[in-house]
């Protein structure tokens, strides 16, 4: 018997960070009697700020599949700047720098991602503190029902829903989905997390926001012209890259339009080979990572934080499973590996892609079984253990710059491949409506894996972790695992050629119109078929968006 006075609801979702707004957006706007609880309230700090160009098509999918169209905001940095206001950087790159302790970087040794404009719409930097309260703003104004500062103290599931309660009410629910991150309820409530976890990368992190740094591209004005990058290194992220360890720099002010004087910075590094010092503060701490490598102490150099700051142990933290009879646990709450590669917000829009439309239909049906949602879980299980080997590999790779060269190229096409086969999946829903171009998807042999049904790349993905545990283990050398991961790159007819992902000497990939040409004439002639579809479909209709006036991502 429910206790009088409980209100009820389709689905509760427990954490109204992007996961959970996003999610409530969508099932308030399909008519789903939606409940949100946060134990916190908005704005608030958050991390996760680097966007990549998975996640903007993954929003524009979301916006559009579910008639959202405030959810592709966040999509584009002109968006976001418009629809939020002038608080957010311009993401134009990702850049790489690999330092050495006690010597000065080597501009020889360096790589960097340039998003090409003539295709990509610039990515921002997003301010969390703004783009997470706009988004639980969107979510109420659809029709959600929020409730800030309400710390569930109890879940209670039965046959026919759960209930919540808290120091001051009680809600009922057919549905749960736990969004709240890390110290998720339903994870304790069942015993989900893993111990030890299962990952084989180890990282904690320190960080904050802070004002007065140096912009990058001023630490290395000596540098000649033609080392240097085609998109300066403060317009983009900033990856400092060292053995065992990074620092990343994520500006919010590096714009004319911008008005936030602030920078995101930060230290993640394996604990196995710098442990957490005692007697440390946190900010000691940040400062003694960066103190070995004289470039990363320089553009740290009088920093000032302007909150506390964060020190974590391990960061790694994984979930034996996400789905169950009347719950899911979704993106951080399920687990996390590493803010490397920027996987945290794709990761999500990924999972809510598959999420949704299986939600949606179980509200329909009354039938929230654990089966319903196992596609689910198998991909963010796969996206987390596929990061995982990933990040992995780049700390491993880092003792050598030519074995990191050729883990940033596996990476970049591969990640570059998901988006080309998800963006041709919405523009064929842009012309017929029909929701099977994304469903079809999911069916996949390598789920969570960025291009997840080629198995060419699988096996070279595959080789490359291998390669790089036994260069840890001692059994091959750096150099050689590196010519080896060179020769597959050539050799493979599904990585392009000429543009920079199998060219060994080349260090910026930026395409210009000639590389790009040079890359559709290999596509129309050498490429396997998979490749040759992917990359002219995508031009074909990339042109036909520029002719427009507008932009296909």
């Amino acid at each position: 018997m429910e206790p009088r006075g409980t209100q009820r609801y389709d689905v509760a979702i427990l954490g109204s960070g992007v996961a959970g707004s996003i999610l409530g957006a969508i099932l308030a706007r399909q008519g789903v009697r939606t409940l949100l609880l946060d134990a916190g309230s908005h704005p608030r700090f958050a991390i996760g700020e680097s966007t990549i160009p998975f996640t903007l098509v993954s929003l524009r999918t979301l916006a559009e599949r579910y008639d959202v169209p405030e959810i592709a905001h966040l999509a584009s940095f002109t968006d976001t700047t418009r629809a939020i206001g002038p608080r957010f950087g311009v993401k134009r790159h990702f850049g790489f720098l690999l330092h050495h302790e006690g010597a000065p970087q080597n501009p020889r040794e360096v790589n960097e991602f340039a998003t090409p404009p003539q295709l990509l719409h610039e990515a921002a930097h997003l301010f969390r503190q703004d783009t997470d309260s706009y988004l639980f703003h969107v979510a109420v104004k659809y029709g959600c029902v929020a409730r800030q500062n309400f710390r569930v103290t109890d879940i209670d599931f039965d046959g026919s829903g759960v209930t919540l309660s808290g120091q001051d009410g009680e809600y009922r629910a057919r549905y749960l989905v736990d969004a709240s991150g890390f110290r998720s309820p339903v994870a304790e409530k069942f015993g989900l997390r893993e111990d030890p976890c299962r990952f084989k990368h180890h990282s904690r992190s320190v960080w904050n926001h802070v004002v007065g740094i140096t912009p990058t591209d001023r630490l290395f004005d000596t540098v000649p012209e033609n080392w240097r990058p085609p998109v300066p290194w403060y317009e983009g992220t900033v990856h400092h890259m060292f053995e065992r360890g990074w620092g990343w720099v994520i500006a919010f002010d590096n714009n004319k339009w911008s008005k936030n004087p602030l920078c995101s910075v930060g230290m993640t590094v394996d604990p196995r080979r710098y442990p957490k010092p005692a007697g440390l503060t946190a900010e000691e701490d940040f400062h003694a990572l960066a103190a070995p490598f004289p470039d990363v102490a320089r553009q740290f150099e009088g920093i000032k934080p302007v909150r506390e700051w964060t020190a974590t142990g391990r960061l790694q933290y994984s979930s034996s499973k996400t789905a169950g009879d009347r719950w899911f646990l979704l993106s951080h709450a399920a687990g996390f590996i590493d803010p490397l590669f920027s996987r945290g917000l794709s990761n999500t829009t990924e999972a809510l892609n598959l999420l949704a439309w299986r939600l949606l239909r179980a509200v329909q049906d009354d039938d929230f079984s654990a089966e319903r949602f196992a596609p689910v879980d198998r991909l963010q299980q796969g996206l987390l253990d596929h990061n995982d080997t990933l990040v992995n590999s780049s700390y491993i790779s880092w003792t050598d710059y030519d074995l990191w060269s050729a883990v940033f190229r596996i990476w970049a096409w591969g990640a570059n491949a998901g988006v080309y086969r998800m963006q041709s999946a919405l523009t064929k829903f842009r012309r017929d409506g029909r929701d099977s171009h994304f469903t079809d998807l999911e069916e996949v042999p390598n789920p969570g894996l960025y291009w997840p049904d080629h198995d060419g790349f699988a096996d070279l993905y595959e080789t490359m972790v291998k390669q790089c545990e036994a260069v840890e283990a001692g059994a091959v050398t750096a150099a050689d695992a590196a010519d080896l991961l060179y020769d597959r790159l050539l050799a493979a007819d599904f990585v392009p050629k000429n543009f920079g992902y199998a060219e060994r000497e080349v260090r910026f990939l930026n395409p210009r119109p000639k590389t790009l040409l040079k890359m559709v004439r290999w596509a129309a002639t050498e490429a396997d078929p998979v490749v040759r579809r992917m990359i002219l479909g995508n031009g074909r209709e990339a042109v036909k968006a520029r002719l427009k006036g507008t932009k296909l991502f």
